[in-house]
């Protein structure tokens, strides 16, 4: 272990020092700290600081949200939905369950005021063996699936502004830039929390730019009677009549809507998360599906049915056709987009492999933070070194199925841990408490999104993702339960603490003032 000193005569410069006798302290019990958040000379770790309020929370929120999904996937839900009809209503269907998922999640990050998210609640409510599946699959799969597929879509639209017609884009090209930002992007998280927020907003009010100009076409068009895909008569016409093809729908539906439990995973970074984090969700889920669904709308008053199903790029088809010589704008905005989304999952995405290694079920190194920059470094590190990874095989629709399996499966989990701990622990204070049927309803739906697909179109993939979460098991006896830590580990642990400059940390319970 090790703690941070200041160095001898030279204030506020820093050394990250081996210590025999443990570092941080005790889950919950404060340390003194000096005025940026160090602890100096007392062996006691750094923490996390609260920078992002509430404009940054939503920014958070909705610009993860609106990444790729609304840009490619119209297409997937159009093809198993069979009817522009009904494919809107799963689009509207998608944001009522992830405004009720979240709501869920906010109840839980309320009373549960740890970062991570569903790896929090899992522990408190399931204990460590849950949550370490969970933060095996996440950090393996499902947060890094995330970033490469958000990454691919950026470095596929940032190609077609040189390259026309799909066949002709050099896949090597776009993997290549989908791996240089996920660089960036690392870059200026482990820089700054600062400069990661003030990214995200930037981007995000990008992307709503990009999605208002889509709109605004598509109201002109209705305007001028392109109304035909749309109406009551002709809408549902050849709807699909499979209830469990619908599942795949809304995999692909929901894959827009990700993003929706994000904030939860930084509650330690949140100002007021009492206040701040359910006010959040209130605001941003309700808007993006709204502008969601007008979005689906532009898009049918532009093209067919089957003219969407050819395109592979939706919003760039939209913009040939309406924009003219100003049709640029839109790839240029799919980019700003893709590379917020991008930045927001990857800034999550960090800290759950941080808040899982601080609780002892990752290495050591991946729990520790800049003494200087107060960022998860190393966490930040080996979570975009995974996703760069992740680039190489594959293509973007099997990444959405078996991101999307994995994530309801914990998702349902999750909320089956809050119905756990309102029976486990009744007088626990709930600063907000959901109706009771908001996540039965949200269980139910996380049950149908596991087995639907399964059922409708049976693949190995899904079988490998069962074998895949039980793998973690091998991992979770020895090093977790048993607590064995390999000899050398000690070593390679304080050779990348001096090498990053990183200390370990505490968790803290965030300060009646700062929620009051």
């Amino acid at each position: 272990m090790t703690e941070v000193r200041e160095r001898e005569g030279k204030k506020g410069e820093y050394t990250v020092e081996p210590v025999e006798n443990g570092g941080a302290e005790p889950l919950g019990k404060k340390v003194p700290l000096d005025g940026d958040g160090v602890s100096v000379g007392d062996g006691k770790g750094v923490k996390l600081k609260r920078q992002v309020g509430l404009i940054s929370g939503i920014a958070l929120i909705v610009g993860t949200m609106i990444g790729s999904g609304i840009f490619v996937s119209p297409k997937g839900v159009l093809t198993q939905t069979d009817s522009v009809g009904m494919s809107l209503v799963v689009w509207l269907l998608c944001g009522v369950l992830a405004t009720m998922g979240a709501l869920c999640y906010a109840e839980l990050g309320t009373i549960i005021t740890k970062s991570g998210a569903e790896y929090a609640y899992l522990k408190y409510a399931f204990g460590d063996v849950i949550a370490f599946l969970f933060a095996w699959v996440s950090i393996a799969v499902i947060k890094t699936s995330s970033v490469a597929i958000i990454a691919i879509s950026f470095g596929t639209y940032v190609v077609s502004a040189f390259f026309e017609g799909e066949c002709s884009q050099p896949d090597v090209l776009i993997k290549v830039l989908a791996a240089v930002a996920i660089i960036l992007i690392v870059f200026i998280n482990c820089a700054s929390v600062k400069w990661a927020t003030a990214v995200q907003n930037f981007f995000t009010a990008a992307k709503l730019l990009a999605l208002v100009i889509i709109i605004i076409v598509g109201f002109v068009k209705l305007i001028q009677g392109d109304v035909r895909y749309l109406t009551p008569s002709t809408s549902f016409q050849g709807s699909s009549t499979n209830v469990f093809a619908y599942g795949i729908a809304f995999y692909q539906g929901l894959w827009a809507y990700d993003g929706w439990n994000q904030l939860n995973y930084i509650t330690e970074e949140l100002v007021k998360p009492h206040r701040n984090l359910p006010l959040a969700i209130i605001i941003g889920i309700p808007l993006v599906t709204v502008l969601y669904l007008l979005v689906n709308i532009a898009y049918f008053t532009a093209m067919s049915p089957d003219e969407l199903l050819q395109s592979g790029a939706v919003a760039v088809t939209l913009a040939q056709r309406t924009l003219g010589p100003m049709a640029w704008i839109i790839p240029l905005f799919v980019c700003c987009s893709t590379f917020g989304a991008a930045n927001g999952s990857l800034f999550t995405s960090g800290r759950l492999t941080f808040v899982a290694a601080r609780e002892g079920h990752m290495v050591e190194i991946l729990s520790m933070v800049h003494v200087k920059r107060y960022t998860p470094f190393p966490a930040l590190v080996f979570q975009s070194f995974i996703a760069i990874l992740m680039l190489l095989p594959g293509d973007f629709e099997s990444l959405v199925n078996y991101f999307s399996f994995a994530a309801w499966l914990f998702y349902g989990g999750t909320v089956a841990a809050l119905l756990v701990l309102r029976y486990k622990h009744p007088e626990w204070h709930r600063p907000i408490k959901v109706p009771i049927l908001i996540p039965i309803i949200v269980l139910i739906a996380s049950v149908y999104l596991v087995i639907a697909p399964i059922i409708d179109e049976p693949a190995l993939e899904y079988l490998f993702a069962f074998l895949f979460i039980l793998a973690g098991l091998i991992f979770y006896v020895p090093f977790v339960h048993y607590k064995y830590v390999p000899p050398f580990m000690k070593h390679i642990t304080v050779f990348f603490q001096l090498l990053l400059e990183v200390a370990p940390t505490s968790y803290f319970e965030p300060e009646e003032d700062e929620d009051a």
